[in-house]
């Protein structure tokens, strides 16, 4: 059994839904040594997330943009947690509802991911900074 790690820092995005596919097969190029097996990307913070979903047509992006900001609207009265600005407690309510670690099939040295599959970090602060990834693959 094979078994790599890396941790990549994604550049800072603006809030919304961004294909990230590219960048989590980059940063394990060990993928490649791997015949069958699993990759887990692991997100290191709690007002941002993960998903997989459409990867061809952007308005698939803008619509769950606009859908998460419709179920989980900023300014509500009954926050309590408002420290760091009206997008603060959406954002960790988004990432509860959405994943914060993803497992995908590895399938002679790549991700076994569907034709019309992408994975998604999604920001849900105005201004979330970089953000970190663990990536671990294992296998045979």
């Amino acid at each position: 059994m094979k078994l790599f790690q890396n941790t990549i820092t994604l550049r800072p995005y603006p809030r919304g839904f961004h294909l990230i596919t590219a960048e989590v097969v980059n940063a394990i190029p060990q993928l490649k040594e791997i015949q069958t097996g699993i990759c887990q990307v692991f997100i290191q913070h709690t007002s941002a997330s993960l998903t997989i979903n459409e990867n061809a047509d952007p308005t698939v992006r803008t619509d769950f943009k606009m859908y998460f900001d419709k179920l989980v609207p900023e300014d509500d009265p009954d926050y309590k947690h408002d420290d760091e600005g009206s997008d603060d407690m959406p954002a960790h309510l988004k990432s509860a509802l959405l994943d914060i670690s993803l497992t995908i099939p590895i399938t002679r040295g790549r991700l076994a991911l569907g034709i019309w599959q992408g994975i998604y970090l999604c920001e849900h602060r105005n201004h979330g900074g970089r953000r970190n990834l663990v990536i671990t693959a294992w296998g045979v």
